[in-house]
């Protein structure tokens, strides 16, 4: 059996193979890919395989999926051009030989263009047709908004003194963090004779607002933060007078706008019987970051 784990540099992918690990995957059967071959070395260091590949390159693709039976494809960040790239990972991955793809997708409420982050929506929507298409087993994994957004985008870098700002109201969302679901993710690859062609939710059992973090982030700094939620307007304003850039802006309002729409809500979930254990909870999350940041 080999498996691999394509942006294996990126976040989810480190943490997804540093969690085949953990469950006992020969190094030799586990296959970092990345574009990167420098970011490729911490890889090579624990006895892992490391293939070099661009997912604008078909023919580095091609290669790379050669002997592979399991792919974790983990989605491209580069949000404007990935509906190619995807394709034509699933195409490489066909014409390679590789037998089962587990593909990490995006939950959304109706897929159907209207909501407010559908330039992220359409290429995962576009991606599972391809996927389904190609005729080999999968599982399409449609993951919730990471808790990790909050800290790594929604605050600040001084919100245990400044409390958040951020345009959410009373807009909530079923977050999961980024290792509880890579664990569902792996969990699923190493028994995917029992998932062959399914769809998952994977989504948290709560659905916490940002007063709910505020709460946790006061008792963390001890003392009572405040939650400010300005109008958008305001919000765009305020942010640009940092200096940060016009299209991260936009991006972050995008999604402010679909938590407060339900787009990353729901009652199903998959995560529970696919991760096995408790999932870690936003209180829970929020304090091991601030202890160790």
């Amino acid at each position: 059996m080999s498996i691999l784990v394509t942006g294996a540099s990126g976040k989810f992918g480190t943490i997804s193979i540093n969690l085949l690990l953990e469950k006992g995957v020969e190094k030799n059967k586990i296959i970092a890919l990345g574009r990167d071959e420098s970011k490729l070395e911490q890889f090579k260091e624990k006895g892992i395989q490391t293939r070099k590949a661009d997912y604008n390159n078909y023919e580095e693709l091609l290669s790379a999926f050669k002997g592979v039976e399991k792919l974790l494809f983990v989605s491209s960040n580069e949000v404007e051009i990935r509906t190619k790239q995807h394709q034509d990972v699933v195409k490489a991955a066909k014409e390679a030989g590789v037998k089962y793809i587990a593909y990490t997708s995006m939950i959304r409420k109706t897929g159907d263009g209207s909501s407010p982050v559908a330039f992220v929506e359409t290429a995962h929507i576009e991606t599972e047709k391809f996927i389904k298409e190609s005729g080999i087993p999968y599982a399409i994994l449609k993951n919730a908004l990471y808790t990790d957004t909050l800290t790594e985008y929604f605050f600040g870098p001084d919100t245990l003194t400044n409390g958040i700002f951020f345009p959410l109201e009373q807009g909530s969302s079923n977050y999961a963090t980024r290792r509880d679901l890579a664990e569902a993710t792996i969990n699923v690859i190493l028994s995917s004779d029992q998932h062959q062609n399914k769809e998952y939710t994977l989504t948290g059992r709560d659905s916490p607002t940002l007063n709910d973090a505020i709460k946790v982030l006061s008792e963390i700094a001890g003392k009572e933060l405040p939650y400010v939620s300005p109008d958008i307007d305001t919000y765009k304003k305020t942010v640009a007078g940092f200096g940060t850039p016009t299209h991260y802006i936009n991006f972050l309002v995008a999604f402010a706008l679909a938590i407060k729409a339900g787009e990353f809500s729901t009652d199903q979930s998959d995560l529970p019987k696919l991760l096995g254990k408790e999932q870690q909870s936003l209180e829970n999350y929020l304090i091991e970051f601030y202890k160790k940041n």
